[in-house]
């Protein structure tokens, strides 16, 4: 099984992570953190790398129902997307599966919320 959704893009890295966050607007998700991952490795390490951004996206109503069903899935929160450039200029926008990242979690009753936040993801990616 895959651990993430993806969609390869032939636009900038910065429209796609515009057209990202307005897309995870539209299916009810936040975006918490924005990490520039380019940019931190450049600052810490002194190394060069491609266009990379990871989006920490929250849907507070499911967040709700996977905290109320298990208190400590709080450490696998928020839900994850990422906008990287290719070596070929094109962008790949990823985003967690959270179904696949679930089953480390020994409890049925989160099946059923993350299987709505997959849906939704899923219908992100096929948005942008």
């Amino acid at each position: 099984m895959s651990y993430d959704i993806s969609k390869t893009l032939e636009i900038t890295p910065d429209q796609a992570r515009e057209r990202a966050m307005e897309v995870l607007s539209a299916e009810g998700f936040g975006v918490l953190t924005e990490i520039d991952v380019q940019a931190t490795m450049k600052k810490k390490l002194d190394r060069d790398m491609r266009y990379y951004t990871i989006l920490g996206a929250c849907n507070p109503e499911m967040a709700w129902e996977a905290l109320s069903r298990e208190p400590k899935i709080g450490t696998m929160l928020p839900c994850n997307v990422i906008v990287r450039e290719l070596e070929d200029g094109r962008v790949e926008v990823s985003a967690v599966d959270p179904q696949a990242s679930m089953q480390a979690v020994a409890n049925p009753e989160l099946g059923e919320v993350a299987n709505e936040v997959r849906m939704r993801l899923q219908r992100v990616i096929e948005a942008l």
